[in-house]
């Protein structure tokens, strides 16, 4: 009887575990895809600077004459900003004008067709003219060497120098630049970034002053590296595709030049 009830419980377990629902395993959940067609870029400083800058200087040296601008003026292609004290090429010049004016006049007296002239005397006024013109040439040449002019519409930044005093080659007087148009360049756009930036990227542009952003496009891209703290960076000029209202020489700014 014993082993009977035995026997009858062992059978009642058996029963009860094959009938108890099996416990799921679980299964791990697949990340979540990124969306198809994100826009990615890189971001990097930049500030706003004139679309034009020069630093006008003399190819000579010598004492100033005259400062014909100052600092905040406006000027215009063409126009005289300085020049230097060199009387001997200011009479060197005029002494070549009176020649050529002189064999210009004796050249136009030996050459009417309708006289009979000398030919051997026509070609020598046409000699003598000819070298009357090289050597007003070289004069002119030389006595423009001692002005320097605006090569393009701008403000006069800046003035380094004063009349009276002297003046080496290549050492800066004037500082132009065209405040009517800018541009943005980058100042740590970093090695690792630049091969992604192409010429024709779109951009946006964000400028702290104004609290704005504005779209831009990447016009150039420099191909000479500089260092900022240790950090090899590549500077790169955008263009505003309107340029914004209220822009100033050296404001902040920060881009994002979309990549992809």
């Amino acid at each position: 009887m014993k082993r009977t009830w035995i026997a009858v419980l062992a059978l009642i377990l058996l029963l009860t575990a094959c009938s108890a629902p099996a416990t799921p395993a679980p299964t791990a959940t697949p990340p979540a895809a990124a969306p198809a067609g994100r826009l990615t870029g890189v971001t990097a400083s930049a500030e706003i600077v004139p679309a034009q800058i020069a630093e006008i200087s003399f190819v000579i040296p010598g004492p100033v004459k005259e400062m014909l601008v100052k600092e905040g003026e406006a000027v215009t292609a063409g126009q005289l900003l300085a020049s230097l004290d060199f009387p001997a090429l200011l009479g060197s010049l005029n002494a070549a004008e009176a020649a050529l004016r002189a064999a210009e006049f004796d050249y136009a007296y030996w050459i009417p067709p309708r006289l009979k002239r000398p030919p051997e005397r026509k070609q020598l006024a046409l000699d003598t003219l000819t070298q009357a013109q090289k050597t007003f040439a070289v004069a002119q040449a030389e006595y423009t060497q001692t002005t320097i002019s605006a090569p393009f519409d701008a403000i006069v930044a800046d003035v380094y120098l004063s009349s009276g005093e002297y003046v080496q080659p290549g050492q800066s007087v004037f500082v132009l630049a065209d405040l009517d148009h800018f541009v943005i360049e980058t100042t740590d756009l970093s090695e690792r970034d630049i091969p992604r930036v192409k010429v024709g990227q779109a951009a946006s542009v964000y400028i702290e002053a104004l609290d704005a952003e504005f779209p831009a496009t990447v016009t150039a891209i420099s191909p000479l590296a500089d260092t900022v703290g240790g950090d090899v960076v590549y500077k790169v000029t955008l263009s505003f595709e309107d340029q914004p209202d209220g822009l100033l020489w050296g404001m902040t700014t920060e881009v994002t030049i979309v990549t992809k």
